[in-house]
């Protein structure tokens, strides 16, 4: 469903991707692994056409995206990628489903219809009696589980998580690890996930290892 092929990036005189080349296939969970300075989250970035690569291709259900102008590059991302960040990344002056809805509204759904995708978005994620709380008034588990309701609410084609329990304790690490397979199974999600934390690997297809900017080893997880 995504391919990515010969993509490089540089920083200055720093070279963060050389030649990576990549197939993501749909309703796969793919974790990508390695140590600080990999590349990882740079990799994620272009893959959610939020950074340009220097060369290389990106294609989506075969659709090449690095021509699209950038009005065009931003309603493709609305409307085809989920973002879901470490730190949540919710707005502290809204309720959780107006963060929730916000994709939707700049996509043009109405907003009662939003609302009520919202509303139901919470509910299956387990938040029915969090509608008008506010980020401050929810837990770390909480938020992230607002963060992901966010990135469902366009019905995405993929969804793309930077380090989504980085933040959270052993509990709720293992809640949001159970919720992106739910997330597979229920609604056909295709998950690519860069993260540091081992037992992601458990609900993985595949485990892309990174090393020095380059991929060194791919473990297929199928059976």
């Amino acid at each position: 469903m995504i391919e990515i092929r010969n993509i490089n990036k540089s920083f200055g005189t720093l070279h963060v991707l050389k030649d990576i080349n990549l197939r993501i296939e749909d309703r796969e969970i793919v974790t990508i692994f390695g140590p600080s300075g990999a590349g990882k989250t740079t990799l994620l970035q272009i893959i959610g056409t939020l950074s340009n690569a220097d060369s290389g291709s990106l294609r989506y259900g075969g659709e090449e995206v690095t021509t699209l102008t950038d009005k065009a590059l931003s309603q493709f991302r609305n409307s085809h990628i989920g973002f879901v960040f470490q730190f949540h990344q919710l707005l502290p002056e809204f309720t959780a489903v107006e963060n929730v809805i916000l994709p939707a509204l700049i996509g043009g759904m109405s907003r009662s219809e939003a609302h009520r995708k919202g509303e139901e978005l919470l509910s299956n994620l387990g938040l029915a009696g969090r509608f008008s709380h506010r980020p401050a008034e929810l837990s770390g588990g909480e938020k992230q589980r607002v963060a992901i309701a966010r990135a469902l609410i366009n019905n995405p084609d993929v969804i793309l998580a930077d380090e989504p329990t980085g933040s959270l304790d052993s509990v709720n690490r293992e809640e949001i690890k159970q919720l992106f397979q739910r997330l597979r199974n229920e609604y056909d999600q295709t998950i690519v996930i860069v993260t540091h934390d081992d037992s992601l690997a458990e609900i993985a297809d595949r485990v892309v290892k990174m090393q020095d900017g380059k991929i060194i080893e791919i473990v297929n997880k199928k059976s």
